[in-house]
C-alpha cells in the first residue's frame, strides 16, 4: 500500500505535543529504533522501503505503506531518513512510592532541551534506573528529537510527569539528592542505593522550591580545584557523572 497524502500530513503534525497527547502517540524513525520498538509497544503506522520489508516481512502494526527512498524522506522530520519510521502507542508507566525505598530514581526539574532529556533516558537505561520523574515543564519525552536521542532505552525506562515537591512530600523518609555548585563533595560523601536524584534547569538549575526539600546536597568538584574553569557542566553530563558514582559506590564490598 502507497502512502498517502494525508498519513504524511499526519506524521508531521506529530511534531507538536498537542497532536502526540490527542492520540497517545509517537514518532521513531530509522532501523535501530524502529526494531527496538516493535513487538514491544502497539504500532499504529510503519512506514518503509521494499529493501527494509525485504528483512521483515512481518512487522506487527496496524497501518502499513511499502515507499521509494523519495517517498519516505518527504514522510521523514530527519534530513537523512533511513529505510523506516513508524507511530507507536505511548506506554502507559505506573509506578508506586515503594520504588523510591528499593530503587535509586531520577526526577528531572526543569530540563528543557530535547537531547538532554534524551541522553538522560539512555544514561537510565545504562546505569539501571527503572524511573524518570518529570516536572511539568521539562520536555516532553516524546518529542521525536528526544525520542531519537533515547536510541531505544525510552522502552525500558519508565517516564513520570507529575509536580516534584508534591512527590518528595509524599515520600517517606526516602533520600532525597540534588546537585549544587556549593555540596558535599560527591566523591567523599556516602550515597545511598535508593533513594531519588535531582537534576535542575540547563540554565538555573534546581528551583527554590526543590532545594528546600533536598536532604542531601552534593557537588561535582573540578579539577584541580584552583583552577579557572566553566561556570557548570550540561546536566546532561552532569547526570552521568552523578549516576556512576552512585553505582559505584553500591558496587563496593
Amino acid at each position: 500500500m502507497a502512502i498517502s497524502k494525508n498519513q504524511i500530513k499526519y506524521i508531521h503534525s506529530l511534531q507538536l505535543k498537542k497532536n502526540r497527547n490527542a492520540d497517545n502517540v509517537f514518532l521513531a524513525e530509522g532501523p535501530k529504533l524502529v526494531g527496538e520498538l516493535l513487538g514491544h509497544l502497539p504500532c499504529r503506522l510503519l512506514v518503509a522501503t521494499a529493501e527494509w520489508l525485504s528483512t521483515h516481512p512481518a512487522p506487527p502494526a496496524d497501518d502499513m505503506a511499502i515507499v521509494s527512498e523519495e517517498e519516505l524522506a518527504r514522510a521523514s522530520l530527519q534530513k537523512t531518513p533511513q529505510q523506516v519510521l513508524a507511530v507507536f502507542q505511548q506506554p502507559h508507566n505506573e509506578w508506586d512510592a515503594s520504588c523510591l525505598s528499593r530503587s535509586l530514581c531520577l526526577a528531572l526539574d526543569g530540563v528543557q532541551d530535547p537531547g538532554n532529556l534524551g541522553t538522560i533516558i539512555r544514561l537510565a537505561d545504562w546505569f539501571g534506573i527503572e524511573h524518570i520523574f518529570c516536572s511539568m515543564d521539562t520536555a516532553d519525552a516524546y518529542n521525536p528529537k528526544v525520542v531519537q536521542a533515547t536510541m531505544g532505552s525510552i522502552l525500558r525506562v519508565n517516564l513520570h510527569y507529575t509536580s516534584i515537591p508534591d512527590l518528595i512530600r509524599r515520600l517517606d523518609g526516602a533520600p532525597i539528592y540534588g546537585t549544587f555548585l556549593e555540596g558535599d563533595n560527591i566523591y567523599s560523601s556516602p550515597l545511598s542505593s535508593n533513594g531519588l536524584i535531582i537534576m535542575g534547569n540547563e540554565g538555573n538549575g534546581i528551583s527554590r522550591e526543590v532545594e528546600n526539600l533536598v536532604t542531601h546536597k552534593l557537588h561535582i568538584p573540578n579539577y584541580p580545584a584552583n583552577r579557572p574553569t566553566s561556570e557548570s557542566l550540561n546536566v546532561a553530563v552532569a547526570t552521568a557523572i552523578v549516576c556512576a558514582e552512585f553505582r559505584r559506590q553500591a558496587a563496593m564490598p
